[in-house]
């Protein structure tokens, strides 16, 4: 550590004033193979032909650091993450996920519709044949969904 701060010192007529946050981002996933690791794709610059010569391009191997992945960053993961919400309600799937609600929904009125029926005809005293005839269907229909 000593020979370190003598070399930045050195290098940048400055004393390091960091050395805080190293410790604590020095085993950070982040940053563990970033010094190590070179770009493998193609460089942006021409070639030259002493840079295309089989001597000088040799391929890296780092070994564990090749296992090592960084982190999602927090753009790309809001990016993944309207996506997914995108790729799931399209189409057929949003339609009939619709579809089966407003069925329940149905359901739920006409049964609704039943019993508010059924509690008229109830509260009547005097009931004609009809009348009579659809309190029986709806005690019937009530008793055989239960």
């Amino acid at each position: 550590m000593k020979l370190a701060h003598q070399i930045f010192t050195n290098d940048y007529d400055a004393k390091f004033n960091l050395e805080h946050a190293w410790r604590e981002l020095r085993h950070d996933q982040k940053w563990c193979s970033a010094p190590t690791t070179k770009p493998t794709g193609q460089s942006k610059r021409r070639k030259t032909k002493e840079s295309v010569e089989p001597s000088s391009c040799q391929p890296l191997s780092h070994g564990v650091e090749e296992a090592m992945h960084r982190p999602i960053g927090v753009k790309a993961a809001k990016a993944n993450a309207k996506k997914t919400v995108g790729e799931e309600g399209n189409g057929l799937s949003r339609l009939q996920g619709i579809w089966e609600i407003s069925k329940k929904n149905f359901e739920l009125k006409e049964k609704q519709s039943k019993h508010g029926m059924l509690e008229s005809l109830l509260a009547k005293t005097e009931l004609s044949d009809t009348e009579i005839a659809l309190k029986d269907k709806l005690i019937n229909d009530m008793l055989s969904n239960a």
